[in-house]
């Protein structure tokens, strides 16, 4: 077993994935405390939720991405396809709102933005994507070109 995926907390995405562009939180699994005053808070609750948990599955008619965004609405979700090929789901999730009176006990749920792209293989037709949300789970369906296959002709021997 490997040192490597341990130290990098168990992500499940592969270093040498070309098509991956995962952003890399070298705080993640750190505990968070008040001794750290170099890092602003917004960056704090950014790296929080960075990290949301997408499949990437490729069927034979398309590449289908599914990510677990629990307690977020679509409203919140952006999905975007950029020049080159490359697919982005960003969203945001605000922190609840605090009254003067209320006494937390334990806050576990994170708040913040998230980012997540990957490079689209060349035969993705980046102009039909399609998103849906439901249950908290986003579904991207990118469809494939179909893969004309090289026409083969026979030819007669004479003689």
């Amino acid at each position: 077993m490997s040192l490597i995926p341990s130290f990098f907390g168990n992500r499940r995405s592969n270093v040498f994935d070309p098509f991956s562009l995962d952003i890399w939180d070298p705080f993640e699994g750190f505990p968070l405390s008040s001794s750290v005053v170099n890092i602003p808070s917004s960056a704090r609750e950014t790296s929080a939720f960075a990290n949301a948990r997408i499949d990437w599955k490729e069927t034979p008619e398309a590449h289908v991405f599914k990510a677990d965004l629990p307690g977020l609405r679509k409203e919140e979700v952006k999905v975007e396809v950029e020049e080159g090929g490359v697919l982005q789901i960003s969203g945001e999730r605000s922190k609840e709102q605090e009254e003067k009176n209320d006494k937390w006990h334990r806050v576990e749920r994170s708040s913040g933005k998230f980012l997540r792209r990957f490079r689209l293989p060349e035969n993705a037709k980046t102009d039909q994507v399609k998103a849906s949300m439901e249950n908290g789970v986003l579904t991207v369906t990118v469809p494939k070109e179909e893969i004309k296959k090289p026409e083969v002709k026979s030819i007669e021997i004479a003689g």
